[in-house]
């Protein structure tokens, strides 16, 4: 078994899915044990209770583990990270949705953080100076709807659920946000 686990230990996200479409009980495991630290890390950032966030994680991993086959990133170039976010992400607002339905409303955190988080370090690794200053000058309110639109790829309607404003609120940040940008770098 030390040599399974060292052989699953050198594939990259990508390889473990394709070995989970094909049922690989071991490859689920060190996918599971590789990114549900930074998945649970990602979701607490947006939820501050801690129940939705364990149902939202199990819910993530049974829809790979369902679906890794129909999966097709690895084909096309995306990002098996990529893909597992966008689930959690997806399954967070219907959590959200559900919940509002239920007349509670989740306690949500506000995005920001002490400390920068690993996908703004990478964004500001591959922006220039102009633009990640744009960025810090933003308003914190125009800051998070971008960061929920442009790097968790969440649609409007997704990212109104997730912030708990209405969705023309959130098309008025993002155009707020654009045309404070646009100003800034011209």
């Amino acid at each position: 078994m030390p040599d399974v686990r060292r052989s699953l230990e050198e594939l990259d996200e990508g390889a473990l899915l394709r070995r989970i479409a094909r049922g690989d009980r071991r490859a689920f495991d060190e996918l599971y044990r590789r990114t549900s630290p930074w998945l649970t890390v990602r979701l607490r950032r947006r939820c501050a209770d801690d129940d939705v966030v364990a149902d939202v994680l199990q819910e993530t991993y049974l829809v790979v583990w369902r679906s890794a086959g129909s999966q097709t990133h690895t084909s096309t170039g995306g990002s098996a990270l990529g893909w597992l976010w966008t689930i959690a992400a997806h399954r967070l607002v219907d959590a959200f949705r559900r919940r509002a339905r239920q007349r509670r409303v989740p306690a949500v955190q506000t995005f920001e953080t002490v400390a920068p988080a690993a996908e703004e370090e990478a964004l500001a690794g591959g922006i220039d100076a102009d633009l990640e200053q744009a960025l810090l000058a933003l308003p914190p309110e125009l800051r998070q709807v971008l960061r929920a639109m442009v790097l968790d790829g969440l649609t409007t309607r997704e990212t109104s659920v997730l912030l708990g404003m209405p969705e023309g609120t959130v098309k008025t940040r993002a155009r707020r946000a654009r045309i404070a940008l646009r100003r800034a770098l011209s």
